[in-house]
C-alpha cells in the first residue's frame, strides 16, 4: 500500500520509519518545514514526498499535526483524497478534531477515524523518531461507527504491524475525558511541580521519585497549550480534583492530624494497588 504521513515530527517521523522497517508499503510523507521533508527521504524515512499530484494514490493518511492543523489539512486536501483512503489522525484530543473531521470526511466520501498512539518521549522533532517508538505500546481508535466491523480489523491489523501491540477502540468524548487525567493532568502537576525553588538543587538529593515525577516536565509548550485548551473542561475537572485532595493533605500535616494523615496515605496506597492489579 501507499500510506501517508503528514508532520514529520517525533511521532509522524516515529510512524513513518516504523511503516519502512516492519512493512512493504510505500510512504509518502510531508512536513510544513520542507529541509525535514527533504532530510526524511535522505535518511530513508519516507519513500517520496507527499503533494497534491500523488496524495489520491494514497491508502492510509496519517496526520500527526495540532489539532487545528489537522483540521486544516483536512478541509484543504479532501476533495483530492481517493475516495476509498482511511485518514487517521494523531492528535492527543479527539472531540475537537473528530466534531469537524468526520463531516468533512462525509461530504467528500473518504473515511475518518480520530486516533491516538499511546507513546512519546520528552523530546519533540524528527531527529528523535525511532522505528520501535510504537513496539508494545496502545493505540487508541475513535470512529464515527463501530458497524463496520471488517474495516476495523483491516485496520486494527495495519496499526498492529506497525509494533502497537493493543488497540483500544473508544468514543471521541470518552477518550477526552480519561486522557485529561492519565497525560494531561500528570504533564501539568510535572511541569508545576519543577517550579519549586529547590528544584535547582536536587542534584545529589534526588533519586527514582524525582525522576518519575519530573520526566514530563519538559515538552512542547506550544503543542500541549493548544491540547489543553481544547480540552479544557476535563482538563478543569481532574485539576480541581487534584487541588481538593492536596488540600486534605495539607490541613492533615498543618493541624498535626497524624491519624487523619495516615489514612489519607493508606487510601491513596490501596487505591493504586486495587487499579493496577
Amino acid at each position: 500500500m501507499n500510506i501517508a504521513v503528514v508532520g514529520l515530527g517525533l511521532i509522524g517521523g516515529s510512524l513513518s520509519k516504523a511503516i519502512k522497517q516492519n512493512t512493504k508499503h510505500s510512504v509518502f510523507g510531508f512536513d510544513i518545514n520542507e529541509s525535514i521533508t527533504m532530510y526524511a527521504k535522505m535518511d530513508g524515512g519516507i519513500d517520496q514526498v507527499l503533494c497534491d499530484n500523488n496524495i489520491s494514490q494514497c491508502d492510509y493518511i496519517l496526520i500527526s499535526v495540532y489539532p487545528k492543523a489537522t483540521i486544516e489539512f483536512l478541509e484543504e486536501k479532501a476533495s483530492l483524497i481517493n475516495k476509498n483512503a482511511v485518514v487517521i489522525d494523531c492528535g492527543g484530543v479527539k472531540s475537537a478534531i473528530c466534531d469537524k473531521c468526520f463531516d468533512i470526511a462525509k461530504k467528500n466520501g473518504f473515511t475518518f477515524i480520530g486516533g491516538h498512539p499511546m507513546a512519546g518521549l520528552h523530546f519533540s522533532g524528527y531527529k528523535y523518531a525511532t522505528a520501535d517508538l510504537y513496539n508494545g505500546a496502545s493505540m487508541i481508535l475513535t470512529p464515527n461507527n463501530t458497524d463496520n466491523i471488517k474495516l476495523l480489523e483491516e485496520v486494527t491489523a495495519f496499526i498492529k504491524s506497525l509494533g502497537f501491540s493493543s488497540v483500544t477502540v473508544t468514543t471521541p468524548s470518552e477518550h477526552d475525558r480519561i486522557i485529561a487525567f492519565t497525560s494531561q493532568l500528570a504533564h501539568v502537576v510535572s511541569n508545576a511541580y519543577v517550579k519549586s525553588p529547590q528544584a535547582s538543587v536536587h542534584k545529589g538529593f534526588s533519586a527514582g521519585s524525582y525522576k518519575d515525577l519530573t520526566r514530563v516536565a519538559r515538552l512542547n509548550e506550544n503543542m500541549w497549550a493548544e491540547l489543553f485548551m481544547e480540552n479544557k473542561e476535563h482538563l478543569l475537572f481532574e485539576i480541581d480534583h487534584l487541588i481538593n485532595s492536596l488540600s486534605e493533605y495539607k490541613e492533615a500535616i498543618e493541624n498535626d492530624d497524624a491519624d487523619t494523615l495516615k489514612t489519607l496515605l493508606k487510601d491513596g496506597s490501596d487505591r493504586k494497588k486495587s487499579i493496577d492489579y
